[in-house]
């Protein structure tokens, strides 16, 4: 993946996860549990992957990744673009 399909699929997840969590801080805490921190609970995470399916044409299936592979910004854009 190039540099800039990169930032821009980071930029994309930001205000995605923004939106699902209601809170700009999860910009500045990208690798902190967004569970941990009560930033995201399961409502929002099954929300969080109907947007990443709407937005980016990828379907992680609920059951698909445990959770602690997915609960940091970091970790949901690596889980993002491996599908890509």
């Amino acid at each position: 993946m190039a540099e800039t399909d990169h930032a821009e699929l980071e930029e994309k997840m930001l205000d995605i996860l923004e939106e699902v969590c209601g809170d700009d801080e999860v910009r500045a805490r990208r690798d902190e549990d967004l569970f941990a921190l009560g930033l995201l609970d399961s409502m929002g995470a099954i929300e969080l992957l109907v947007d990443i399916e709407d937005v980016f044409g990828v379907c992680i299936a609920p059951t698909e990744v445990e959770r602690d592979e997915m609960n940091t910004v970091n970790l949901i854009i690596h889980q993002v673009e491996i599908r890509l």
